[in-house]
């Protein structure tokens, strides 16, 4: 587990770099990004390339002891080139060309850009290929951020008929997925189909989701293209990307598969307010970003590849960019630092190393002032820095903190984004958001106290005592042949509303919904039931807990189903059903009914689960047990859930932001199993 920072010697003058390198060291700081948005201080103007600057800076951060991850500077085209090349820009759904002045302003779909990424990333990578102290490339930064994936570009429009000549072979193939039938949109050509935007009413919906896929795939393209480009240059170190959190533009399971180490940028209190969660919830954790929030996301990465991964920026005070930007609770960057590392993180690196005094983030907090002088994170950083040396100190801790937490856990998490994209083309009910649906069911199993693998639809999930599938729009025979081998193997299963809905081509499935899923859940949907707020209907459950649906519900045809209904809503409809340790959820259940459906899902399986005070999570790395509290207030843990004896740092009563760490082979406490 190490410490890492972003730093900008660009930013700064000459004679200060060798003092922040000191002083980076001095901190516990063993790794430093450089270089991602330097494109115009490399090449001022075209063909004129100065890096003299930059073997300076790498001379010095070397010399200090420091490790080096060097970003690729394409997300910031300077403007020279986007003067003399102006098709590289994006064009938004109204026409209006995505300009300079600001970043990520182009288009993936560019083959002049493309060009031109290629151009600079060798030119860097030849220089530095072989520097000792660079462990690590960087490609781009933040694929998609500002919206920028959709691009409705002339060469994005160009190259989509092109792509779906190879997913579809012929344009019949095409037109019979698609059902183009459907208002006479047949097309004879594949240059006929016309991308999916500027229409009188809303376009087709398969058009749509191809569209996404298509732009997904230009992304994937553009990234393999600079992994590609770095190894032919001599690069042979790590290369990694940092995606984004709340982000599901494009398919992040396929641009991970050309990375060695995937990583994201983490800002728990920013995304506390774009979440969707309810004032109360906001308001609770206003300093300290909701408790599940950095979790969902330190595990969806931990996924990508291999279970290598990192937190390329960890948030260490205000953010600029926010509705509000809080600034966090005294405590909180160093449980945000522990946390990820909980869950396995190789590295936590901080953005950034000295606010800046200028420019669009000048109101973005640092671990340093505008004036180089210490802000408010920097003791914080310092605690990290020894708590992690004491980790080192104990005697079977050090295996844990070397290695990256690979162990599996007790339940698996499916997570899909073409579901997702399914669910934003067609969400039929209001504030349908299947990426909260998500994060929902997510927090209701680490409310349990659990640790929690997600997967995509493609890995094999034999042998987990607990699948979940929240909301598994688009399935087919293969997932459903995956999902009966985990339970013929012994695994429970739990799948939401929704799933099954669709086919890859968007078409509702011939068996009807759950499609795919039919014969292994034993339902088979009717109809479905837009709720309004104020249309909510209640149901009991099995234990006599109350509850109700939010959002959407399933209407089952009875004399199809074979499943045994388990709970019912008031109204007789089917809440809750179960065939063969297969479970079926009819609804987007209210969060403390689905709490309580998933308890008895892990009790069925054998899982034991731990009563946690609000705002405390639990994870665990090899024999290291973590506890946090996000709460604003003090929290005790359950009786028995520390021992005394393998404490590394903390006490049972955990202040606000509090962390106890301690070693346990087991929980070691009295559990709701």
């Amino acid at each position: 587990m190490q410490l890492g920072v972003c730093y900008y010697p660009e930013h700064w003058p000459r004679e200060r770099w060798a003092q922040d390198a000191r002083d980076m060291v001095d901190a516990g700081i063993r790794v430093v990004r450089i270089g991602e948005f330097a494109w115009s201080r490399l090449e001022p103007t075209s063909g004129q390339l100065e890096f003299a600057w930059l073997d300076d800076a790498v001379s010095v951060l070397a010399d200090a002891g420091l490790k080096i991850v060097m970003g690729t500077p394409t997300a910031t085209p300077p403007k020279w080139l986007v003067d003399a090349h102006p098709e590289i820009l994006a064009v938004d759904e109204n026409g209006a060309v995505r300009g300079y002045g600001s970043r990520r302003h182009y288009c993936f779909s560019s083959p002049v850009y493309r060009t031109l990424s290629e151009r600079i990333v060798s030119l860097m990578a030849e220089r530095y290929a072989q520097h000792p102290a660079i462990m690590a490339w960087q490609t781009d930064n933040e694929y998609g951020c500002h919206d920028t994936i959709l691009s409705y570009s002339v060469a994005a429009r160009a190259r989509f008929p092109q792509w779906l000549a190879a997913r579809y072979g012929s344009v019949e193939a095409l037109n019979e997925a698609w059902g183009s039938v459907f208002w006479s949109m047949e097309v004879t050509d594949f240059t006929q189909v016309e991308a999916p935007v500027g229409t009188v009413t809303e376009p087709h919906p398969a058009i749509v989701l191809d569209y996404r896929r298509f732009c997904s795939d230009m992304v994937v393209e553009y990234n393999r293209l600079q992994v590609d480009t770095l190894r032919t240059a001599g690069v042979s170190v790590d290369i990694v990307h940092n995606f984004m959190g709340l982000f599901t533009e494009f398919d992040h399971f396929d641009v991970a598969r050309d990375l060695d180490i995937a990583s994201w940028d983490s800002y728990p209190l920013g995304f506390l307010e774009r979440g969707a969660h309810d004032e109360a919830t906001k308001g609770f954790y206003r300093q300290q970003g909701h408790p599940d929030f950095a979790g969902f996301h330190h595990d969806l990465y931990r996924a990508m590849c291999k279970g290598r991964w990192w937190v390329m920026e960890q948030q260490p005070g205000p953010v600029n960019w926010a509705i509000s930007n809080a600034a966090p609770l005294p405590g909180m960057v160093r449980l945000w630092s522990h946390e990820a590392f909980a869950h396995g993180a190789e590295v936590v690196s901080y953005f950034r190393w000295r606010q800046a005094p200028f420019a669009q983030e000048q109101m973005h907090a640092g671990l340093l002032r505008p004036d180089g002088t210490p802000a408010s994170a920097w003791p914080e950083l310092l605690q990290v820095r020894d708590e992690l040396a004491a980790m080192a100190m104990h005697d079977d801790a050090s295996a844990q903190i070397e290695a990256p937490a690979r162990e599996r856990a007790p339940v698996a998490l499916m997570f899909d984004y073409a579901s997702i994209w399914a669910c934003q083309i067609q969400p039929h009910a209001e504030n349908f958001d299947a990426l909260e649906l998500h994060l929902s069911w997510y927090s209701a199993l680490r409310r349990l106290g659990l640790d929690i693998d997600i997967v995509s639809p493609c890995d094999d999930v034999t042998g987990y005592p607990l699948v979940v599938l929240p909301c598994q729009v688009i399935a087919d025979d293969a997932l459903a042949a995956r999902l009966c081998s985990a339970r013929n193997s012994g695994s429970r299963i739990v799948i939401g509303a929704r799933s099954g809905s669709r086919t890859a081509d968007l078409r509702i499935p011939d068996q009807l919904a759950p499609g795919a899923l039919t014969a292994l859940t034993g339902v088979t949907v009717d109809r479905v039931d837009g709720l309004r707020p104020a249309a909510e209907p209640a149901l009991t459950l099995t234990n006599g807990h109350r509850g109700h649906a939010l959002r959407w519900r399933d209407m089952l045809d009875m004399q199809r189903t074979t499943a045994s209904v388990l709970s019912r809503f008031d109204d007789g409809e089917p809440a809750i059903l179960q065939q063969n340790s297969v479970s079926y959820l009819t609804a987007w259940l209210d969060e403390d009914s689905l709490l309580a459906v998933l308890e008895a899902e892990c009790r069925d399986a054998d899982i034991a689960t731990v009563a946690l005070p609000q705002g405390v999570r639990l994870r665990r790395r090899g024999t290291l047990c973590f506890a946090f509290n996000y709460a604003p207030e003090s929290r005790w843990l359950p009786d028995g859930l520390m021992p005394e004896s393998g404490r590394v740092t903390g006490n049972q009563q955990l202040p606000a932001a509090g962390v106890s760490i301690w070693r346990s082979d087991d929980l070691n406490v009295d559990t709701n199993k």
